[in-house]
């Protein structure tokens, strides 16, 4: 094994785990979403008392649309960017709105993506989330929270998390208006404490293994490959469109 293939942020300190909560409330409103990320803190702290916690509202920073790690004047999301890099564990936290995750926790996911392409591990060029487990919570009082955590999880696998099993919790009130997580006494739930058990549970385990055992892959290596197979694609491409515009019939 090779321990330059874990960055040392993720390796050297006690345990980080990140809750993005992307609520649509800014501070100091009251999150429903954060109250189900407190008690998934609680059961990790339980079971690792060392353990460093952070939750993050994301609507307490200027977000800027956009793809990249940094969007220019104004865009406070490299400093979220910053936690994300060194956290061992790391959850998306969201409520559902209109049926699907909020549009806050997909700029997230369209922020993220800027980790693919230029902000990679030296060493192996592999993406900052790679060494990191993943968990999601979500609330709400409407169906769709299934959908939010397949889709959330699919899109950050491709950015290189690890997704232990049974890491997601949510909490579904009836449908229509009506009282949240809160009001609700969602933590009361037994399915609720369960699933938060299992999360708390599987997160430590597979993040002190990646930290044991981080993946050797080097995407750098892979991704030299693919760039030499694209130029044979395009030039390929280029002469296939040369040869129609020349000899397709009117």
């Amino acid at each position: 094994m090779n321990p330059a293939i874990l960055d040392e942020a993720k390796s050297e300190r006690p345990l980080y785990a990140l809750f993005l909560n992307c609520t649509l409330k800014a501070h100091p409103e009251v999150s429903n979403t954060e109250a189900l990320c407190n008690l998934v803190i609680e059961r990790l702290q339980a079971y690792e008392p060392d353990i460093e916690t952070e939750i993050v509202r994301v609507v307490d920073y200027k977000v800027s649309p956009g793809i990249a790690n940094d969007e220019g004047e104004g865009d406070e999301w490299p400093q979220i960017l910053e936690k994300v890099k060194r956290c061992n564990i790391f959850i998306p936290a969201m409520p559902i709105w209109m049926g699907v995750r909020s549009s806050v926790a997909q700029r997230v996911i369209e922020r993220l993506d800027g980790t693919t392409k230029t902000v990679m591990q030296e060493e192996s060029g592999q993406f900052p989330l790679y060494g990191s487990v993943c968990g999601c919570i979500v609330t709400g009082n409407e169906d769709g929270s299934h959908d939010c955590v397949a889709n959330t999880f699919a899109n950050l696998l491709h950015f290189g998390v690890t997704v232990p099993p049974n890491t997601d919790v949510y909490w579904v009130g009836d449908a229509g208006p009506g009282a949240s997580y809160i009001e609700a006494g969602g933590e009361l739930s037994p399915y609720v404490r369960r699933n938060a058990e299992l999360t708390a549970l599987n997160l430590l385990f597979a993040a002190k293994l990646l930290r044991e055992h981080p993946y050797p892959i080097n995407i750098a290596q892979h991704n030299k490959v693919m760039m030499e197979r694209n130029e044979v694609k395009a030039e390929a491409m280029k002469q296939a469109i040369q040869y129609m515009r020349q000899n397709m019939p009117s």
